[in-house]
């Protein structure tokens, strides 16, 4: 062995990748993942610039085109990036900017005091990862454009005309080399990012056009979002549909100090829900909270504690309300903006700043204090669903302690219908939930029972969303499912006792497998969302069709357009026969084995909150108790439907 070791090391062994070649090198480095994510991540990358300039007083409307050759094209009315010569690189500043790692106005200088952009990379990166990218800019009363391609400089800068405004036009091409799953931009994914960003930027203006979808009359698809109200809107669009408004008027707050600056906007409703709380720092919205978030919850339920004893609302005897129960039925949104943001956490968008604590926690302390004072009404309403919340927790300790008693909420007595896996690592381990006794039959004795667990659900389970905690512990199938996980929920929830990194939702490709999937996700996204933000939670794709030619085996197909693909490989008079499966039961254990289970040729979906705040809404309108929601949403989407079990 020792004799294949290479003899030498030196300096000529150690490769160093100019200019933005570690980009394309390592692009995961960068942008996060070359997956439909890590595309989409390169938009945000140039929005954020425009933002940035929003941030700065300079700018206050974007355009975003996904145009139909596959390009997205940015323009904001900006100042323009500099065009001068760059007293250090000797060539236009515009050029610097794009073609060098973390040059721009937000390292050092006084070209922007917040900066967004989560990676702090900008917009050179999405040029590295461009087939080709055209920028225009507008400054001093001219035109320039300057072309690049994968990084490289293809055309130099050049005046172009003569301009009465100000401002940045990108344009760039994603390239199929690094993005090889995908290059085609989602409306739906994008549109939900910009309207994020307009009710972060109190009056700023995003347009987002679709040059790919046109309208009978020819006209493309296109929406625009601008909030007067920013924060306050975000939070009467998060609360749309629900019912029992604590507080009409959303209560809103700001406040600023040597760290920076904080907003925050809270309105309570009857729900039950207790994590529809979103903060972000510099309009990164940071999923796994940090130092801002920590403030606000200690200073909520510090707040409320002490207006609910001051005003004799709590008795002496009673217990403090806790957080959990100072945030049931809270929607709130908090953005910080500080100059030089600290990200940690598994994504980096959990903010270390440790001054955003006492910057936070003061505001609401004043703030919710002194809306309280102000308005005894919906103050007395939101102490009263305080207190609801906190004798529900009770119940539901109780019922907990009730059903520990029994052996259900232990670890060693797991449920009775749970085939366990042998396997304790739980890094392997992936169990799958299976809609009925039938198809749990199938998956038993399919599965690998060294790293493969079945849990088969009976019927659909509780519609949490509806029902608060104590009702949701006392159905045996969700006490069945919390413990067969293993984390527990609520106060006691923790997910380092997760007993399966993979938990696969298995229902039939029908309307009613369809109703439980969502009902699992309502569950999961309640009660363990965590679960969800480490990707834990899957949903298993089984196939739609299988088409029998004569031979032995069978080809499967797992959408529509790959059947019609395959359809193309047999003569128009030898068409072989198309099974549609409706159910898992349908298939065999060696089909089931081979279509949906085996780790080498499945194909599974894994379940992300890509937008915390869009999903916070689906949930509470399609789940919640309010019937005209679902009803609009029927109406809007009924054409799109292909297949109706009746």
């Amino acid at each position: 062995m020792a004799d294949n070791k290479p003899s030498h090391y030196d300096g000529k062994d150690i490769q160093v990748l100019e200019g933005l070649e570690p980009v394309r090198k390592r692009p995961g480095m960068y942008i996060g993942s070359t997956s439909v994510r890590g595309l989409h991540h390169l938009v945000y990358e140039v929005v954020d610039n425009a933002v940035d300039e929003a941030l700065a007083g300079y700018c206050t409307d974007i355009q975003v085109w996904i145009c139909e050759d596959g390009s997205v094209k940015v323009r904001d009315n900006g100042r323009g990036i500099p065009v001068d010569e760059h007293p250090k690189e000797k060539i236009p500043t515009v050029e610097v900017v794009l073609t060098i790692l973390h040059a721009g106005g937000k390292f050092g200088g006084d070209g922007y005091k917040v900066s967004g952009g989560l990676h702090g990379v900008g917009v050179s990166v999405v040029n590295a990862l461009s087939t080709k990218m055209i920028v225009q800019v507008c400054r001093d009363g001219k035109e320039y454009e300057i072309s690049f391609s994968r990084g490289k400089t293809v055309e130099k800068l050049h005046e172009i005309g003569t301009a009465d405004q100000t401002g940045t036009t990108v344009q760039f091409w994603p390239d199929a080399e690094i993005f090889t799953e995908t290059t085609v931009f989602s409306y739906t994914t994008l549109s939900d990012r910009f309207r994020e960003m307009a009710f972060l930027n109190k009056g700023l203006k995003i347009t987002l056009h679709d040059e790919r979808e046109k309208d009978a009359d020819g006209n493309m698809l296109e929406e625009t979002f601008q909030y007067a109200d920013g924060i306050k809107d975000f939070v009467r669009y998060l609360n749309e549909g629900k019912s029992e408004i604590m507080n009409p008027q959303p209560i809103y707050f700001d406040a600023q100090g040597p760290a920076g600056e904080v907003e925050i906007a809270m309105q309570w409703t009857g729900s039950y829900s207790a994590n529809s709380v979103f903060s972000f720092a510099n309009n990164i919205n940071t999923i796994e909270g940090g130092t801002h978030l920590d403030g606000f919850k200690q200073a909520v339920t510090r707040t409320l504690n002490d207006y609910a004893r001051a005003k004799g609302l709590l008795k002496e005897k009673d217990s403090n309300l806790t957080g959990d129960d100072c945030r049931e039925g809270l929607a709130a949104v908090i953005s910080v903006k500080l100059h030089e943001p600290q990200f940690e956490g598994q994504t980096k968008t959990k903010l270390g700043n440790s001054e955003m604590r006492a910057l936070v926690s003061n505001a609401v302390t004043k703030g919710l204090g002194e809306y309280l004072e102000e308005n005894p009404g919906p103050g007395k309403q939101i102490i009263n669903k305080a207190s609801q919340a906190l004798k529900a927790r009770e119940a539901a300790r109780k019922a907990r302690e009730m059903t520990r008693r029994k052996g259900v909420l232990e670890s060693f007595a797991l449920p009775g219908k749970l085939a366990d896996c042998s396997s304790k690592d739980a890094a392997e381990c992936e169990m799958f939930i299976v809609e009925g006794d039938s198809a749990g039959g199938s998956a038993k004795q399919a599965r690998d029972r060294k790293y493969q667990a079945i849990l088969p659900l009976r019927g659909k389970i509780l519609n949490v969303e509806r029902a608060g905690l104590h009702r949701a512990l006392s159905s045996d199938t969700i006490s069945s499912l919390i413990t067969a996980i293993g984390t527990n929920i609520g106060e006691e929830f923790d997910a380092e006792k997760a007993r399966y990194h993979r938990i696969i939702i298995m229902t039939d490709a029908d309307v009613d497998g369809a109703h439980i999937q969502i009902l699992l996700l309502t569950f999961f996204y309640r009660y363990m969302p965590e679960l969800i933000n480490r990707g834990y939670i899957y949903i298993a794709m089984p196939p739609l069709y299988g088409i029998k030619d004569g031979k032995k085996k069978i080809r499967y197909c797992y959408n529509d357009d790959a059947l019609a693909e395959a359809m193309k490989d047999y003569p128009a008079d030898k068409k072989p026969t198309v099974q549609r499966y409706k159910g898992l039961g349908e298939m065999d254990p060696d089909q089931l084995w081979e279509t949906t289970m085996e780790p080498n040729l499945r194909m599974l979906k894994q379940v992300s909150i890509e937008d915390a705040a869009a999903a916070e809404r689906a949930v509470s309108e399609l789940m919640g108790d309010q019937v005209e929601p679902r009803k609009e949403y029927i109406q809007r989407h009924a054409k799109d439907v292909r297949f109706l079990d009746i």
